[in-house]
């Protein structure tokens, strides 16, 4: 089973379809990331929350297709597929370098006048406190080596050579994407936004966590769980409870 929602929609994946939902969660995964790591959550969620998982290019079914190279051109070729189901049930989940898509896709949403019913950003700094640290621009061996310290599953993986062969593009391709992008001043939001923290991550702290509520007009909250860059594999039962309580209203 694929989870593709039709023929002409390649970006979205309906794991556990839950046409009864009362509410819809579109799920963008970090950098690396695919849309199947987020098939445990569509299962449990249903049938209350209906999971739409995004599957960007160049990885997995779609890696024939070229990666694409910003935050902002990821966004834009997404939305298309989110309109059909923008209404006042949708709410967008990012993890990481998602997180910065799920923004720009809120941001365009809003621009809109369909506006998410929330925004959770997990395990990324604010937009204006957005970091290079050059990590796209490394050596193989490196490159792996910082993936290593996130704790990502992929770093394991890539030990193998002919999956290093087949998952360096998309990896690299998506952290430039994360590491580069910059905050254009534009629309904001006017729906709740809820960051998500651990507290051992390398990757944000929760000052720049906490600076995502100057993204909203609307209700901010910031939450902190054990664990590191990857708290959401071990902390994911407090984390559905969270999102269960926003949305099931």
């Amino acid at each position: 089973m694929t989870g593709i929602t039709d023929d002409t929609d390649r970006w979205l994946r309906r794991f556990r379809p839950s046409p009864d939902a009362t509410a819809r969660l579109a799920c963008f995964p970090y950098a690396g990331g695919a849309a199947p790591y987020f098939v445990p959550v569509a299962k449990m969620l249903a049938p209350s929350i209906d999971v739409l998982a995004v599957q960007y290019p160049g990885r997995q079914d779609r890696r024939g297709e070229d990666c694409l190279g910003s935050v902002e051109e990821i966004a834009e070729q997404v939305l298309p597929g989110l309109r059909r189901w923008a209404d006042d049930s949708l709410a967008l989940f990012g993890h990481s370098m998602g997180a910065s898509v799920a923004f720009e896709v809120a941001r365009r949403l809003e621009a809109e006048g369909t506006p998410p019913r929330a925004l959770f950003v997990s395990g990324r700094p604010a937009p204006t406190r957005n970091r290079d640290e050059g990590i796209h621009s490394l050596g193989d061996d490196a490159f792996i080596a910082e993936l290593r310290k996130l704790g990502a599953a992929a770093a394991a993986a890539l030990a193998d050579e002919e999956l290093r062969r087949m998952a360096m593009p998309s990896l690299r391709a998506d952290y430039r994407a994360a590491e580069t992008y910059t905050y254009r001043p534009g629309t904001d939001l006017t729906c709740p936004v809820h960051a998500l923290i651990g507290v051992d991550d390398p990757v944000v702290t929760e000052d720049e966590a906490q600076d995502w509520q100057h993204r909203t007009s609307g209700p901010f909250t910031l939450h902190k769980y054990p664990g590191g860059h990857f708290y959401l594999d071990t902390e994911t039962d407090d984390v559905l409870a969270l999102l269960r309580r926003t949305l099931e209203v």
